[in-house]
């Protein structure tokens, strides 16, 4: 597998997806470099990762500020000397009527747009520097290519819809630096960012809305992550939104 000792920034890596992706690379013999809001479970998750600190470093923060962006990405050329792969991960979302947004709740979506965009532009640059490419990942959402009139959530799938334009537009604008973008497109995936706005019976009611049967798990996306990652393996796959969704996308169910 071509990560071994690749140098991984993961946005969000504090829980849920973000947290078990850190855990895939590692496995995967990558050295990682964890961001997220709250020290605490970053630091659980390094110790737990590497008690050495040989292979992973950490910055709590909020890569919505543009500091925190360049931060992580100085941390892990710091530490380290390269950025292979960039998973933009960091998110938010709930389900909430056109009407009833307000101007916070817009402004927050796009915060977290803000920080993928900023941490690429860091990210591209420290990719240039190496000199051997490298791999950004965002994580879009199956929503902003498929609107469900049950789950309204205009503000979330606008924001991610201009994830979904960055990845295409970044992978056009570096391909020549051998540079590949691509985003995964989820439908409901069972994290804890789910915890405030369902109980477990009605996250589990989602099950039946994937034609798969099941509601998307950490695994899943992690496989997806380490899939586009690996040059081995997608070393030909760049400007792709990945439906990631139990088959939602492909038709009515």
């Amino acid at each position: 597998m071509s990560l071994q000792n690749k140098v991984v920034v993961i946005t969000g890596a504090g829980s849920g997806m973000g947290q078990d992706a850190a855990i895939g690379f590692f496995a995967a013999g990558a050295i990682v470099v964890l961001n997220g809001r709250r020290e605490q479970p970053l630091a659980e998750l390094a110790e737990k990762l590497d008690p050495s600190g040989e292979r992973v470093a950490w910055l709590a923060g909020d890569i919505g500020q543009m500091a925190i962006s360049q931060q992580v990405i100085a941390l892990a050329m710091q530490r380290f000397g390269q950025v292979d792969v960039l998973v933009n991960n960091a998110g938010i979302f709930r389900t909430l009527p056109f009407l009833e947004h307000t101007e916070a709740d817009f402004d927050a979506y796009f915060h977290v747009l803000k920080g993928y965009f900023f941490t690429s532009q860091a990210a591209v640059q420290a990719m240039r520097q190496g000199g051997r490419g490298g791999a950004i990942i965002n994580v879009g959402s199956m929503w902003s290519e498929h609107a469900i009139a049950a789950t309204p959530c205009s503000a979330a799938a606008t924001a991610k819809g201009g994830v979904h334009a960055l990845t295409r537009s970044l992978a056009i604008e570096f391909a020549s630096d051998s540079i590949r973008v691509n985003a995964i497109a989820p439908a409901v995936v069972e994290t804890p960012l789910f915890d405030p706005l369902l109980t477990p019976e009605q996250l589990a009611g989602f099950n039946s809305f994937h034609p798969l049967g099941r509601n998307g798990q950490v695994h899943d996306t992690t496989a997806a992550f380490l899939f586009l990652a690996d040059n081995d393996k997608s070393g030909w796959i760049t400007g792709a939104v990945l439906p990631l969704d139990g088959g939602v996308t492909a038709g009515r169910h």
